[in-house]
């Protein structure tokens, strides 16, 4: 009798554990903003509260994820371990630095002081539109506190759904990678573009375990922090490297699969196009490149509220032109094919393939 209780057990742990998550978020947003309120009150006009009709459509939106998220668990596209995978070593020792280091966010944010780093970040070699305090971040993403505080910060800001969100690259990376059935599974090659800490490489190690993945950053600290991440596996050995997505220092067509989650709308319109060449160039044919990012005005527009608010109260410089840009006709132009996309909750996907030689 075992057997047929396990999936709805296991369901509703999982759902028990997103609601926790998402509670929390909610929770910490609400009693810092009354924090801020009294601590350090902002000087611009703040946005209007959000219509019940509108937090209804949002709530709508993440139970639909995360219904899709377990479904595909479920139908064995990745193991349901993943589910449960979160930093919790990470949340109980940095969620109190998060909290001391708020009144530097609120102060800097206030001030408008967007390229603000301490003494002790070497900024120099990195282009300019690198060098922002993007989400207001202390230190941008040039420090070891910043890299560890960023997954508690990224999972805060989208109550508790930010794994949910890097987990509907697996599905049609999976399906990309059927054109290469002959290839033995320890010879498959994944490199996942401005890896950050290595949450989505950890993701990807889970569903593919024999595969050889690769992950490139500009950010030495973020570098670090998924080289500690990714070593937590048996057997584990990240090839990371400290790179520019737009000169990645890769052969021609050595990859089965490019992926990037949550790059391009930090990245100016010319910059976007030349990352987007690079991953046309080290991709096989019939290779596939999977884009995460977020939502746009084009699929989403009865979010347009907070999209319009999203680049001021988190200091993303390039994100308005990126909610209009056209990344399909990016992608076609370099040559990428068959190209399809997908909206979950507050992220959209772009699938494109490099046509077979």
């Amino acid at each position: 009798m075992a057997a047929p209780l396990a999936a709805p057990l296991t369901k509703l742990a999982y759902q028990t554990f997103q609601q926790g998550k998402s509670y929390f978020g909610l929770a910490h947003k609400t009693l810092s903003s009354q924090l801020l309120s009294l601590i350090a009150p902002p000087r611009d006009r703040q946005p209007s509260p959000l219509s019940a009709d509108l937090l209804l459509k949002i709530q709508r939106r993440l139970n639909q994820l995360l219904e899709t998220d377990w479904q595909d668990a479920e139908q064995g596209i990745y193991p349901e371990s993943l589910l449960f995978d979160n930093p919790w070593e990470d949340f109980f020792r940095y969620y109190p630095a998060l909290c001391l280091d708020m009144p530097q966010i609120w102060e800097r944010a206030n001030q408008k002081r967007h390229q603000d780093f301490s003494t002790q970040v070497k900024t120099e070699g990195y282009p300019s539109y690198y060098l922002q305090n993007f989400h207001h971040q202390t230190d941008g993403y040039l420090s070891d506190m910043s890299a560890n505080l960023y997954d508690l910060q990224v999972e805060i800001l989208f109550n508790g759904s930010a794994d949910a969100m890097r987990r509907r690259i697996l599905a049609p990376l999976k399906r990309g990678l059927e054109q290469f059935t002959q290839t033995p599974p320890h010879q498959i090659r994944v490199l996942d573009v401005a890896c950050g800490t290595g949450r989505t490489l950890r993701l990807i190690r889970g569903m593919l375990p024999d595969a050889s993945l690769f992950g490139t950053d500009l950010s030495p600290a973020y570098l670090r922090k998924a080289n500690q991440l990714l070593s937590q596996n048996p057997g584990e050995l990240p090839q990371l490297l400290q790179a520019n997505a737009e000169e990645l220092p890769y052969l021609d067509n050595y990859f089965h699969a490019v992926t990037s989650v949550f790059l391009f709308h930090e990245l100016p319109p010319a910059v976007r196009q030349r990352v987007i060449e690079q991953a046309f160039r080290v991709v096989q044919p019939g290779g596939v490149f999977v884009i995460c990012d977020s939502i746009q005005v084009s699929d989403s527009p009865d979010l347009m509220s907070l999209m319009e608010g999203f680049p001021d109260m988190f200091h993303e410089p390039y994100y308005r032109h990126y909610t209009t840009d056209d990344m399909v006709g990016r992608l076609e132009q370099v040559g990428f094919v068959g190209i399809t996309t997908e909206v979950h909750f507050m992220s959209k996907y772009w699938i494109a393939h490099k046509p077979a030689s």
